[in-house]
């Protein structure tokens, strides 16, 4: 990829403005996000804790806190990150190990440490932990990154994180490893490399789900819904996207959400977004974070140095990777692996770090050149 340089001090801080064009699409995103949760968690907020904006207090004292983180970060020139770099790859791989022995179990997964009231999900730092590892990393190696060698090196140096993190989590370490192809795919000249690249990930990934019964059975059920219990969610969320159709029933007037799709703020909500606003509502919803990946890219193209491009683009992967996959879940075109969406699903921790990344990728922009 040719464009910024792999060296060299940005110019000073403060000289180019924000990206308005992104600050807005993630402002749009944070506030249709917050009225799209209390819409589809009113009911399980009543039934659950006699208070229909439960989830949605919660949420919203999580987006308040990931705001002000995004403002802090976005005033904090990026490469003041790089040699933090490496320390806070190792604290995300001490607090993945923590979480094996530590963890609290939800809903069947080992996902989540406590700190006295407040519990957080390590794995959503991890990923902000990796971009900018690989980063520093690659912008360090770009000269070398044409060779085989230099590539599976790189990989190697995060497959400690995905290994831990895919103990409990297989669809934040698919992801994980996503963001890490991206970045080395961009970095590299030659292209032919990663077809041998994508066969061992390929085989990795079929050794990693045969390790577990229930991985195989999630592949089952996703070919065949109507034959599994398990099944029940899928279908679900399927009756409420064809429920919709163009232009959907209406704000807050969802059948489905009411216990029909289990947990329906969480991993479902695009299924529900499809009944109350339509096909129309559901592509202007894609298209907003098409817009998001859009202006991601336009900011690592025009970045003064290599270190803020990787970082951009990494961003811009994770963002894009993770809406993919949660609409491929909900449509049930891949087996569900419990993704969830940008800015929308319910999880106070995902939000918090999510705008803790655009504050990132809002400081690289101020270094663009025009």
């Amino acid at each position: 990829m040719a464009g910024p340089k792999s060296s060299g001090k940005a110019e000073k801080q403060g000289r180019e403005p924000f990206d308005y064009g992104l600050l807005l699409c993630v402002l749009i995103l944070v506030v249709f996000g917050l009225v799209v949760l209390y819409s589809t968690s009113a009911y399980n907020g009543r039934v659950k804790f006699a208070d229909s904006a439960y989830y949605l207090k919660k949420q919203f004292f999580a987006t308040s806190l990931g705001l002000a983180a995004m403002y802090a970060v976005s005033r904090i020139d990026y490469h003041k990150w790089e040699r933090l770099a490496p320390l806070g790859y190792l604290v995300s791989i001490l607090l993945s190990t923590a979480v094996l022995f530590f963890g609290d179990e939800y809903n069947g997964s080992k996902r989540w440490l406590s700190l006295g009231p407040l519990s957080f999900q390590p794995s959503e730092f991890a990923k902000v932990a990796v971009i900018l590892l690989l980063a520093s990393v690659i912008s360090r190696r770009v000269r070398k990154m044409k060779s085989l060698k230099q590539m599976f090196l790189v990989m190697l140096l995060i497959l400690p994180i995905v290994g831990l993190v895919g103990t409990n989590n297989l669809s934040t370490a698919i992801i994980i490893m996503g963001i890490a192809v991206i970045l080395v795919f961009v970095a590299s000249p030659k292209y032919l490399q990663f077809v041998a690249m994508g066969g061992l990930g390929v085989g990795f990934l079929a050794i990693f789900l045969s390790v577990e019964s229930y991985r195989l059975e999630r592949l089952a059920i996703w070919r065949n819904p109507e034959a599994y219990e398990k099944g029940y969610q899928t279908l679900q969320g399927l009756y409420a996207i064809g429920s919709g159709g163009l232009f959907g029933v209406g704000y807050g007037q969802s059948m489905q959400k009411l216990g029909f799709v289990p947990e329906a703020q969480n991993d479902m909500i695009f299924s529900i977004i499809c009944e109350e606003f339509g096909l129309v509502g559901a592509v202007l919803l894609m298209l907003l974070f098409l817009l998001m990946g859009w202006r991601l890219l336009m900011i690592a193209v025009h970045v003064t140095d290599l270190f803020g491009c990787m970082i951009a683009v990494g961003i811009m992967g994770h963002m894009m990777i993770q809406v993919i996959l949660n609409i491929a879940v909900v449509t049930n075109t891949i087996p569900n692996t419990g993704i969830t969406l940008p800015f929308i699903s319910y999880g106070g921790t995902s939000v918090l770090f999510l705008l803790s990344e655009m504050g990132l990728a809002l400081n690289v922009s101020r270094h663009v050149t025009k």
